[in-house]
């Protein structure tokens, strides 16, 4: 087992190594389908229950043609608990656990180091792309608190942490109350307003935490930061905002005439935790793109069949990065439409599409908190397979 995982390492790296937007997609698909054949053999050498949901599987991964044929987990899979964990459960060092509405079942997955690594290689490349490898001052939308504790992460915190390599001086401008209620703290806000008010700067925020606790509250007082160089990211929480009616054009044009920038610089990124590593911003048209080390793929709902471009289905998630836990091959409760195969406007290569909203009446998957600790004795168990 050890000379497999060492070829699914070498093959990830060379995919983390390549451009991340630029592959052809005929070679970014051969390359993505060599490691995820691999990927699914590994899991089957390390867990009884998949193998055989594998075995059972119409077609034999090993024969697939395309990666629309591989055996795929419903997201659901991942709400067993302890976590689905392959190899040495010894290594798992951290559980990455999403929030769930009351009464639902939250979303685990296992990391080890390496798993670990990769998954940061992963979304710093992306970003690397979209807003270039610059340092800049780094406003957070969000209170200290969120991001100080590294044993014990909020999906928040890590989505902070994982735009810290592009910051030089981070600021946050949230402060949390004992029962953790979030106000401005105004003084700090107008201080970093005022010293960068003429360099490029970057700004983070759980969406509904942007709109809610810095939008309203500074728009009720006719509160403008001029900051025109900022590149406002933003990142969950839509159903919280969707339910007051808030729509995506409304929040862009909020957000953009607070901080008094163009609503091109607040940009929406798509991600998840069954799909950690993989980030999907929008681009200057308004689409998602997919990178080297990922695929996404659109199948039509009633016949699971990848739908033509211009057509909506269900999200399929695939990612070459994690080893510690099955995440390659995931089924969301997403809609998305398919916008094109390749040949994006804005010149970066394969599927680009567009996010639509989660499945009616699906299990709300929440905004994913983060709980991390080494593991005890987790067991090897499929949930719902």
């Amino acid at each position: 087992m050890s000379d497999l995982l060492a070829a699914i390492e070498s093959q990830v790296e060379a995919l983390l190594s390549a451009p991340t937007y630029s592959l052809a997609p005929t070679e970014h698909h051969a390359r993505l389908l060599s490691v995820l054949r691999d990927q699914l053999t590994y899991t089957s050498e390390c867990n009884p229950q998949l193998r055989s949901y594998f075995a059972a599987w119409p077609i034999d991964y090993q024969a697939a043609e395309s990666i629309a044929e591989l055996p795929y987990l419903p997201v659901g899979t991942f709400k067993a608990n302890p976590p689905l964990t392959l190899g040495d459960r010894r290594q798992i060092v951290r559980t990455l656990t999403s929030s769930a509405t009351t009464g639902q079942t939250p979303s685990r997955v296992a990391l080890d180091s390496e798993t670990s690594k990769r998954m940061v290689r992963g979304v710093t490349s992306v970003f690397r792309d979209f807003i270039g490898s610059k340092r800049r001052p780094y406003l957070v939308i969000d209170a200290p608190e969120t991001m100080s504790n590294h044993a014990e992460l909020s999906a928040r915190g890590a989505a902070i942490h994982g735009l810290r390599p592009f910051a030089t001086d981070t600021v946050c401008c949230l402060l949390s109350d004992d029962s953790g209620n979030l106000t401005i703290d105004l003084d700090r806000l107008f201080e970093f307003a005022h010293q960068y008010r003429d360099v490029e700067v970057l700004a983070y925020g759980f969406t509904y935490i942007l709109w809610q606790k810095l939008v309203v509250p500074l728009a009720a007082r006719n509160i403008t930061l001029d900051l025109a160089h900022i590149r406002v990211l933003h990142s969950g929480g839509w159903k919280r905002l969707q339910d007051q009616a808030v729509t995506r054009a409304i929040f862009a044009a909020g957000v953009a005439a607070t901080f008094g920038c163009a609503e091109a610089r607040v940009v929406d990124f798509y991600g998840m935790v069954e799909n950690l590593g993989v980030v999907y911003p929008d681009c200057e048209y308004g689409f998602k793109h997919v990178p080297a080390f990922a695929e996404v793929l659109v199948r039509d709902p009633l016949t699971l069949r990848p739908v033509d471009a211009g057509e909506q289905g269900l999200v399929q998630v695939c990612s070459a990065l994690p080893t510690s836990f099955p995440g390659f091959l995931v089924l969301t409760d997403d809609i998305a439409e398919v916008i094109s195969y390749d040949g994006c406007a804005c010149g970066r290569r394969g599927l680009c599409f567009r996010f639509v909203k989660r499945v009616p009446k699906a299990e709300l998957r929440g905004c994913g908190n983060v709980h991390s600790g080494r593991q005890g004795t987790p067991t090897l168990e499929a949930a719902h397979v």
